[in-house]
Order: structure tokens, then sequence, then C-alpha cells
């Protein structure tokens, strides 16, 4: 069976997410565990830790995946940014520990003009530090290639993966590999990309379409079918060996059940 789902609210209490999930008919389901777009990251009530694994071992929504606060930058050379980084992305591997959460996804985040060989050295040394990745997966998302961004090619994904003895995965964004010139409607483009990272460590695919043609490096994220990869070319990249079986969360400007359904029906479930 397909695992798909979307970006789920934790408001109120971190354990409603499930219920909102699943009125959503989700599958699978992405949170974020602290502030996105705050540095602290705040203890979870013992409460709310026990109804959250409580429900996820009731409600079919799996995997349940976290994702990294917007602030920390990996790819920082300054001493202030690269020390409050690795602090937060350790507390938030903590708690995706205590949730009993197995995928965190990050973004790379910005070389500030320093280079991207210096940018991907400043990643490496980052996770490197990072404690509690035997417990949690770190999953590196791919980036559109924007200004000083890390990790918008499959070649500067493995170089990282092979800094950090891969003990990591990848989460691949499908608008951003469109963005960053990626066809991902043809077969021979996915051959490329899993002969570079490696299919087995791909756990993760962001399914969204995008408001800007191939090769634009513009982070634009659309509804599935209304974008440039089209109803068609989503068709085409679930077709593709070794897409289906990973598990998917949309990030689409407008959540709706309908949606989920059109995605099943694009992959012939």
């Amino acid at each position: 069976m397909l695992r798909i789902g979307y970006h789920v609210s934790v408001a109120k209490s971190i354990d409603l997410a499930f219920d909102r999930a699943a009125e959503m008919g989700c599958t699978a389901m992405q949170i974020f565990v602290s502030n996105p777009r705050g540095w602290e990251v705040k203890d979870i009530p013992e409460e709310d830790v026990g109804n959250f694994i409580g429900k996820s071992k009731t409600f079919d929504v799996d995997p349940v995946v976290a994702h990294m606060p917007y602030l920390p930058n990996l790819g920082s050379t300054g001493e202030a940014t690269h020390k409050k980084t690795t602090e937060t992305l350790d507390k938030t591997i903590r708690l995706c520990s205590e949730l009993g959460i197995k995928y965190l996804v990050t973004h790379l985040g910005s070389h500030l003009g320093k280079g991207t060989e210096t940018g991907i050295r400043n990643v490496i040394a980052a996770i490197n530090q990072a404690d509690g990745l035997g417990r949690v997966k770190l999953l590196l998302e791919n980036t559109s290639g924007s200004t000083n961004s890390i990790g918008s090619t499959v070649e500067e994904l493995a170089a990282i993966y092979d800094g950090v003895s891969g003990k990591v995965g990848f989460c691949l964004d499908t608008c951003h590999l469109f963005a960053a010139g990626y066809d991902i409607r043809k077969a021979e483009t996915m051959d490329e990309i899993y002969g570079k990272v490696g299919m087995k460590n791909v756990n993760l695919f962001h399914l969204n379409d995008t408001k800007f043609d191939l090769g634009s490096h513009l982070d634009r994220h659309e509804n599935i079918g209304k974008g440039f990869i089209g109803a068609e070319g989503i068709r085409k990249f679930l077709s593709h060996k070794g897409v289906k079986e990973k598990p998917m969360i949309l990030e689409t400007p407008e959540n709706f059940p309908k949606e989920l359904d059109l995605v099943r029906k694009l992959a012939g479930n």
C-alpha cells in the first residue's frame, strides 16, 4: 500500500496530529516537534509523549516523520551559528527518540558565499557531532539550487553521505529536484539519481508539484497536477522503479483528501 500523507499541525497537543492525519486520509505524516521558526526546543510534557506513543500503535499512520526547524544552518562556518545548530539538532533528535519517531528531515543550509566545498565540509562536521543518530535516522533533503544553497545536486548529497560514513538517508523533494534541473518524468533521470545516492538510501519523498518550469532554481510548491510537473508527470514519476515503495509526504499549498486520492489514482492504487 502507498504510504502517503501531509505535514500535519501539532497545535494544542502533539498527539492530536494523529487524529488530524487520519481525518484527512493520511497513512503517513510529517510534523514539527518544536517551533519551526525558532531556536528553542522545549521538552514535551510526559503525558503528551505517552498519548503520542499510544496513538502511534492504534492509528494506521506510519511512518511518522519529523522536520527540523528552519533557522539551523548545517552549512554555516560561523562559530555561534554552528553551536546553536548542533545543539538544536541534538535536542530535536532526542525528542524524536522519546516519541518513537524514526526519521528526521533536515535542510542542509547555506554556505553563505564560502563555496560549496566549504559548505559540504561544514554539514559533514555538524552531522558527525550529532548525538543519537543510532536511534533516529537523519534524512538529508535536496534543494532547488538557489544562491549559496547546499545539496541541489546528487553529487553533493552523495559527498555528504560518504563523509558521515553512511549514517544518514535522503528525503528527495520532487519540486526541488525539478527546479534544480532533474526531469523526474524520465526514467533515465531517476536511474541517474539512484545511481549516485543509492535507491536503498532514499527513505522518503516529498511529493510536490512546482509553480515554475524545469531548472528554475525556485522553491515554489504547487498542488499535485496544477504545476509544471503536472498530473501526467507525477504519474510517470510514480511509475519509476523504487518510487511507490517509499513513503511520501505532500507539502502542497492546500491540503485536502481529494489530493491524496489523486496521487493514489496516479500511482495505480
